[in-house]
């Protein structure tokens, strides 16, 4: 089956104040869409390949034909990235997290003010366009944050992505224009800690959501 765009969990205007109605439309309906249709395309000429759920082919990147494999890389990250943002926010959300993913972040991190400290760095550090990421480290079985550019994912290193921070500018540029760190700011607002820890608690057994 080709992949798909899925449904936006929430309206447009959900995450207002602090994400625009405009920018999640064009986030969603247009870019995340251009990486659906241009991973598709790809895959039509490796067929066995285009069978493969996006967490399964990400994991086999190295199996993907040379020819195809960084058009891949770019649309099948940038479908599985934004598929994962929109999940991890919604509406009435933020503060701080409980739980098990709380007790996780205490243990990597110390405190809940340096997790997003670190968070927030690798944001503003992240060069041009990608992500600032917390993943679950099989090897570890601790939460790690990392940074990686443009739409490459963290499934490709054998890591599970829980929660990311979209820093390319069309995630924020109409609201936020240059002030990338005021957008980091907002975001932290629209966090749904529930769907982070359960995509936590999915890591703990190998499974990436």
């Amino acid at each position: 089956m080709p992949h798909t765009l899925p449904a936006l969990p929430y309206p447009f205007d959900a995450l207002e104040p602090y994400i625009d109605a405009r920018t999640m439309e064009i986030h969603s309906q247009r870019h995340h869409k251009a990486y659906v249709d241009n991973l598709n395309k790809a895959l039509e000429s490796a067929p066995d390949f285009a069978q493969l759920d996006i967490v399964t082919l990400l994991r086999e990147i190295k199996k993907v034909p040379e020819s195809i494999r960084q058009t891949v890389i770019n649309n099948g990250g940038g479908h599985h990235n934004h598929s994962l943002f929109w999940e991890i926010m919604g509406p009435k959300c933020g503060g701080e997290p409980s739980g098990q993913i709380a007790e996780a972040i205490r243990e990597a991190f110390n405190d809940f003010a340096n997790f997003k400290q670190v968070v927030k760095t690798n944001g503003l550090t992240q060069f041009g366009s990608g992500w600032s990421w917390v993943v679950y480290n099989p090897a570890s079985g601790k939460l790690e944050a990392i940074k990686r550019p443009n739409q490459d994912s963290p499934l490709m290193e054998g890591l599970i992505p829980v929660l990311g921070v979209d820093v390319w500018e069309h995630a924020y540029y109409l609201k936020y224009q240059n002030l990338r760190g005021d957008y980091i700011d907002a975001w932290w607002n629209v966090v749904n800690w529930k769907a982070v820890e359960d995509r936590y608690i999915a890591a703990k057994s190998g499974k990436a959501l």
